[in-house]
């Protein structure tokens, strides 16, 4: 884990830790206790402090004695007891050393291990330039007659040398401000922030008033007040402001960018705005899939409610409950498997033949009516404008080398619109360089592609919906020579 997050620039705060905190900004974990002890300690605002230290609850103290002498800290974090911390003492001092906001640090170790001394060595080469004050706790270590074991799995003397003694020494040696016992460690900080002050290094921040808590949901109840919790977390629209907002971006401008339906469908699902030639291959894909005649299930579905006399909604909904795996939600599993095959390599054969041997069909292959003479349109013009404008069409190429090979089964077995759009989208997820394979996995997982069925074809079965209300007709019944009658 360590060598992961050096490799990709990050900073593991752990494990064993209560967490950190940036004064004014944010918190990670429990680290500062509760909103009183945040307004005590100062940390609603920055100060001029960086703080690290291995113990949690000794960070809790020290937030209250820094705030007490100082104008409070910029950065406090718990790096943890564990004998192997993800981060060092050395690692945030050497960071809190490029934070212009901090001008002085304070370091509280404790005995047992050697993290120490690489903040020793660092400031022996001159690495840190603001003062250090530092305090090794543990030095009660040697009235015992024994070893003695301080709680946390590092805090455990394995020597002269990793006592809290020799290393106050080493620190002070190197530069560090270390004073004489812990219960001098506020004197000697309150001592040095003063000098900064006094050499205008520091300009103290002006005091604020926090805004009034708000009390505990418990209290507030008996009180007669109510604090409610959040219920729903909303990441890709916003109403508070003057102006709804989609993803970000304002509606205003939306209308005066000029942005089509595809592009809020890239802003709204995709929390991003898709390259042009994205946005219009989604539009593209709403306007081909939008109907497909009255005798599919969701169109009759929508007409016989609709002559029932049922609304709007009821005879949309009654049509958009028939999309499924054999109608529309073949998109998503087209795309599902297309994209496993591909990524493992597999021949059209291994592929066909391997979902044969499950007994699944390969989804987005075969058509009722089309056939290898007799196309479908939609597909071609799809295809067309993929090979256009897509940097790549990997996955639309697997996909037709698997029609080649079905079409050598029957002459139905061709590659649909289901398909067309489930291999085609992977490849506009994968070209446009805008989405991880982490996320790509997500939106195929999540059904993304059923929900561009569900959209485009609601307008169809609407349109049916108002054409049947238009025509006045009567209740559908279905005809009797149209049933099969047995015993």
């Amino acid at each position: 884990l360590i060598s992961y997050a050096r490799a990709n620039n990050k900073v593991i705060i752990g494990p064993a830790t209560v967490g950190g905190i940036q004064a004014g900004a944010f918190k990670i974990g429990d680290t500062a206790g509760t909103i009183d002890n945040i307004i005590q300690c100062k940390l609603y605002r920055p100060g001029s402090v960086g703080f690290v230290s291995k113990s949690g609850g000794m960070s809790n103290e020290m937030y209250n004695t820094i705030a007490r002498v100082t104008d409070g800290i910029y950065e406090g974090i718990a790096i943890g007891g564990d004998v192997f911390p993800g981060s060092t003492l050395s690692d945030h001092i050497l960071r809190f050393n490029n934070i212009p906001q901090v001008k002085m640090m304070v370091v509280l170790g404790e005995l047992g291990g050697k993290d120490e001394y690489s903040l020793v060595e660092a400031l022996k080469q001159g690495k840190v330039q603001k003062p250090v004050v530092a305090w090794v706790s543990g030095t009660c270590a040697r009235l015992f007659k024994s070893e003695v074991q301080f709680g946390h799995a590092g805090a455990k003397s394995g020597g002269e040398l990793e006592s809290a003694q020799a290393k106050n020494q080493a620190l002070k040696d190197a530069g560090a401000v270390v004073p004489t016992s812990y219960e001098a460690l506020e004197t000697a900080i309150k001592e040095t922030f003063e000098k900064l002050v006094e050499d205008g290094k520091i300009s103290p921040v002006t005091e604020i008033t926090p805004p009034p808590i708000p009390e505990d949901l418990k209290t507030a109840i008996k009180s007669g007040k109510v604090r409610a919790p959040t219920h729903i977390i909303s990441t890709i629209s916003d109403d508070r402001g003057e102006e709804p907002c989609y993803a970000g971006v304002p509606m205003s401008t939306i209308i005066e960018q000029g942005y089509g339906v595809g592009d809020v469908i890239s802003l709204l699902w995709f929390k991003r705005s898709l390259p042009r030639y994205c946005t219009q291959f989604i539009e593209m894909c709403i306007m081909l899939c939008a109907d497909h005649g009255p005798c599919v299930s969701g169109a009759h579905n929508s007409i016989v409610t609709a002559r029932a006399g049922k609304d709007l909604v009821s005879s949309l909904v009654s049509g958009l409950l028939t999309i499924g795996p054999r109608f529309g939600g073949a998109i998503d599993d087209a795309a599902r498997y297309f994209k496993d095959a591909y990524d493992r390599n597999l021949t059209p054969y291994e592929f066909v033949e391997g979902m044969k041997k499950k007994g699944i069909r390969v989804p987005g292959i075969g058509h009722r009516i089309k056939s290898r003479d007799n196309r479908d349109k939609r597909v071609q013009l799809l295809q067309k404008y993929a090979h256009t404008h897509f940097p790549s069409v990997k996955y639309m190429e697997y996909a037709v080398q698997v029609e080649t090979y079905t079409l050598s089964k029957a002459n139905n077995l061709v590659l649909n619109v289901d398909g067309a759009i489930g291999s085609l989208f992977l490849d506009l997820l994968s070209g446009s360089g805008m989405f991880s394979k982490q996320e790509i996995d997500e939106i195929v997982e999540i059904g993304y592609l059923n929900g561009l069925f569900v959209l485009a074809r609601s307008i169809g079965l609407i349109g049916h919906t108002f054409d049947q209300k238009r025509l006045k007709q009567p209740l559908y019944r279905h005809p009797w020579e149209d049933v099969l009658y047995t015993k």
